[in-house]
């Protein structure tokens, strides 16, 4: 057997953008990003990376409008709120707004260069390194 080959160096750029694409075929107009992560359990984990405490932080302003408001109702009206922000903004995912907004996350800046390379790989199947500049050659899906 030989080696294995090295890992392919990419962008943060192109890292996000190739995650955007494939979480894009996840998410839809009633499914914002964080619910799909959230139900699903993969990517940034959504809402359920946040305990209930954490969570009514981050919606105070739904929560203070309907105090009573149980997680499972939380995470519902959460998801709601992403989806219009999405639309307000004209961007494509929950987490494009949130870089932008930093209201109940910070998007895309809270994800390392790590992280993206993680994620590359648990969702997309690349092995990468991700760096700032990367380099000119995006790896080949085919191996």
């Amino acid at each position: 057997m030989g080696e294995p080959s090295p890992k392919r160096v990419v962008s943060r750029a192109w890292a996000i953008r190739s995650l955007r694409e494939f979480l894009l075929t996840l998410a839809d107009e009633d499914h914002s990003m964080c619910r799909v992560a959230n139900d699903r359990g993969i990517f940034c984990q959504g809402f359920r990376k946040l305990d209930d405490a954490g969570l009514r932080k981050h919606f105070a302003g739904i929560v203070e409008r309907r105090p009573g408001v149980n997680r499972w109702q939380l995470e519902a009206l959460g998801n709601q709120w992403e989806l219009a922000r999405q639309m307000v903004n004209q961007l494509p995912l929950a987490c494009d707004v949130e870089q932008k907004e930093h209201e109940t996350c910070g998007g895309w800046d809270d994800l390392g260069n790590e992280d993206l390379a993680r994620y590359c790989g648990e969702l997309l199947g690349l092995d990468v390194v991700v760096t700032p500049q990367g380099t000119l050659t995006p790896p080949d899906p085919a191996g």
